[in-house]
């Protein structure tokens, strides 16, 4: 179980730290920033997590190996982005990266949900579900969230499609499914609702209620 969880955590990671560095590459950062906005929306929202359940130093402190993979993660997107460009490849792959954006930040959606859930519980919470939800969805979107106030924009939850409704639903069925089914299968139909509800929102455009635009 442990086994699954730590490559859980490294696939969220990694995930995460692609959409943070090209959310950096579309704002035309160097490379520092890159991997900053990388290292952030792949750390953040377990390092806000942590402090709400009073976990200090976070995890991302005490184990260095998520950091490492942020960082090196967001150099390879770095290189790989500026080759096509230089060989004038980028505007007919400009598609593609726009569909590993989707799909990256969907998977770390999920992961990182789930996972907080498990850490949540772990630390005691499981009596107080509404607590282990909002910490799961805040370990879910908290990276997000700071990638973007980083990035100079309004916060992807707010304007994009279905995504923190996404990781709600993904917390709800994770909590409720932990205690009658086992954490790896309450974890594994949690990621996998976020993922696909997440894709289905970006595929048939699901938005919340907003009032229209005034000419």
């Amino acid at each position: 179980m442990e086994l699954f969880i730590f490559w859980l955590e490294i696939i969220g990671t990694i995930s995460f730290a692609i959409s943070g560095a090209l959310t950096g590459l579309g704002k035309r950062m160097d490379i520092f920033g890159v991997c900053i906005l990388g290292l952030t929306t792949a750390t953040g929202g377990g390092m806000i997590r942590d402090l709400i359940l009073g976990i200090t130093p976070p995890a991302a402190f005490g184990n260095p190996i998520y950091v490492l993979i942020s960082l090196a993660v967001s150099i390879i997107v770095f290189v790989i982005y500026v080759w096509n460009q230089k060989t004038d490849r980028l505007e007919s792959r400009r598609g593609l990266f726009d569909f590993i954006m989707l799909l990256t930040d969907s998977a770390g959606l999920g992961v990182f949900t789930v996972c907080g859930v498990k850490a949540a519980i772990e630390a005691g919470f499981i009596g107080n579900k509404f607590l282990v939800i909002f910490v799961a969805v805040v370990t879910g979107v908290g990276g997000g969230v700071l990638r973007d106030i980083f990035a100079g924009d309004r916060p992807y939850i707010f304007v994009k499609h279905i995504y923190a409704c996404a990781s709600l639903v993904g917390a709800v069925i994770c909590t409720l499914m932990w205690s009658f089914a086992g954490s790896s299968i309450g974890m594994t139909v949690g990621f996998a609702l976020v993922l696909i509800i997440r894709i289905c929102a970006a595929r048939f455009r699901w938005s919340l209620p907003r009032p229209k635009s005034e000419k």
